[in-house]
């Protein structure tokens, strides 16, 4: 198992993998990447150039995501939640023209969506290096996830709101 968050920043959302102590919300991409870094974790963007979810590659950021590439360990290239547009596809141009490796994931939200978007890795993975060098050699599975499924998450979201269940509460 992976222990991992996904980092809301000031530009977007930031996936931390093998991280011990979890990442403030609201900082920049390449300040929470380093905060990662610190922890010996990886880094990647979370769908970066998807419109209508915390893509950090929206349009008027293109110049800070070209500073944080080195800070980055992976992109997602392919996400099967996006829903309209070609994100998945400026994504995967984004990563090849940084030389940063790409990963396929399903970003499930629900049950039905688990293993729609996968990455093959060719290795026995134990730490965050050995995950990061097994990248380079993925191989991705791409699938789309439900249409209907994802249409109906902001009623659910709407919902879940109304129960209250978005408040944070400190203990």
């Amino acid at each position: 198992m992976i222990v991992g968050q996904e980092v809301r920043t000031t530009t977007g959302d930031l996936i931390a993998l093998y991280i011990e102590k979890p990442i403030p919300v609201g900082k920049s991409v390449a300040e929470a990447a380093a905060l990662v870094h610190e922890q010996g974790g990886l880094a990647g963007l979370a769908h970066p150039f998807d419109r209508y979810r915390q893509g950090a590659g929206r349009v008027g950021w293109e110049k800070e995501l070209e500073e944080v590439t080195p800070a980055l360990d992976f992109v997602e290239i392919w996400n099967a939640r996006l829903f309209l547009g070609d994100g998945n596809a400026q994504a995967a141009e984004f990563a090849r023209k940084f030389e940063i490796p790409g990963v396929a994931v399903s970003d499930a939200h629900t049950a039905m969506e688990v293993g729609v978007a996968y990455t093959i890795l060719d290795a026995t993975i134990d730490t965050a290096q050995e995950l990061k060098a097994a990248l380079a050699h993925a191989r991705l599975v791409t699938g789309k996830g439900s249409r209907l499924v994802r249409l109906g998450m902001p009623v659910n979201k709407l919902v879940q709101r109304l129960r209250g269940n978005r408040k944070v509460v400190a203990i």
